[in-house]
């Protein structure tokens, strides 16, 4: 077809080059995270660790009960950030959307923040939904409200808004929180991968291996999307419908990483970007599956950053993500700005 041409042929390169980047930057962070820390292990003792279990007692359980939950955990939450990423930036033909910024991150964090402090008698296999119920009630109030804006700015404004009002009410609850639920929405605040373990990664699986693969099943609606509403219509995609339909996927995507570890901000935003620039295309077929292994290995290496960098101490990754991600989007902002006075 030649809309997708379009977007396909606008600089095509092989998929070798993130493959081999974002694969050998997952095994260095690996082995650094798994490795380091008290106590440390030499890489001669981790292959014995990981390959014939042997070591200390206290080495087994360091490794296999604390370090590669979390790092597994890391990457699937990573690949959901990734997908959803693309997806919403597809979706809304704007390459600066992400869930931290149209309010579904937020929403999401705020219900489950509410479960937490309220104590409501919720099962935890089923604290995804709440928090999708949350994500969607924040992502559906910011594309309301945008429905008259025109342009990148409006939107982003508007949902900047709608997520400061629903981080007011989150610090609201902390208010009114006891001391032990106040230690418990510190992960919903900033966003944690610390103290996981293999039943966090076992909770997520199943969501993971649902809602991930249907991702997938709007590569080609998307693509027509991103031509702008007026093209894809004429093709033949019910515009409003299909951007519903594929902001429910994101949010689910978005509201299962919350319920496991909080809101990890702007991994969303930046796997895309670094995949289109290496690919030198918009193709979602193309973007979409490198975009999920580059949001998990981006969230692997910031992790290990985060655990060891002022080791003991830790600073959530939620912080050093929002960091790096928040520079990187002002840097897009700017330019988009300038490339729009331009014109």
């Amino acid at each position: 077809m030649r809309a997708e041409q379009q977007l396909s042929m606008v600089g095509r390169r092989s998929f070798l080059l993130p493959i081999f980047i974002f694969g050998s930057l997952l095994a260095v962070a690996a082995i650094i995270n798994v490795s380091s820390g008290a106590p440390e292990i030499s890489l001669q003792e981790l292959a014995g660790i990981i390959l014939f279990r042997t070591g200390s007692e206290l080495q087994l359980t360091v490794i296999w009960d604390m370090r590669i939950p979390r790092i597994i955990l890391g990457l699937l939450v990573g690949m959901m950030l990734g997908a959803a990423g693309t997806l919403m930036q597809a979706a809304m033909n704007n390459k600066l959307a992400g869930p931290e910024l149209l309010g579904v991150s937020s929403g999401a964090s705020l219900a489950m923040a509410a479960v937490t402090v309220l104590h409501l008698p919720v099962a935890v296999i089923i604290h995804p939904v709440i928090a999708l119920f949350g994500g969607l009630a924040g992502g559906l109030c910011v594309v309301l409200s945008a429905r008259g804006s025109r342009g990148t700015a409006g939107m982003l404004l508007i949902g900047m808004s709608v997520s400061a009002i629903l981080n007011g009410l989150l610090i609201v609850l902390i208010a009114l929180a006891t001391s032990n639920d106040v230690n418990l929405l510190y992960t919903y605040l900033l966003g944690s991968l610390a103290n996981r373990s293999w039943e966090h990664v076992i909770r997520m699986l199943p969501w993971t291996l649902v809602v991930l693969p249907i991702a997938f099943l709007f590569t080609r609606t998307l693509n027509l999307l991103q031509l702008g509403d007026e093209t894809a219509s004429g093709l033949g995609v019910k515009v409003l419908r299909a951007r519903i339909l594929i902001l429910a996927v994101c949010t689910g995507l978005v509201a299962i990483t919350v319920a496991q570890c909080g809101p990890i901000g702007y991994i969303a935003l930046i796997a895309p970007h670094f995949i289109r620039s290496m690919l030198g295309t918009l193709d979602t077929r193309q973007v979409l599956p490198l975009a999920v292994l580059a949001g998990g290995v981006l969230l692997v290496a910031a992790d290990t950053v985060a655990r060891l960098l002022f080791y003991p101490l830790e600073i959530p990754v939620g912080v050093w993500t929002t960091l790096l991600g928040g520079g990187l989007f002002l840097m897009l902002l700017v330019k988009r700005q300038r490339g729009g006075n331009n014109e």
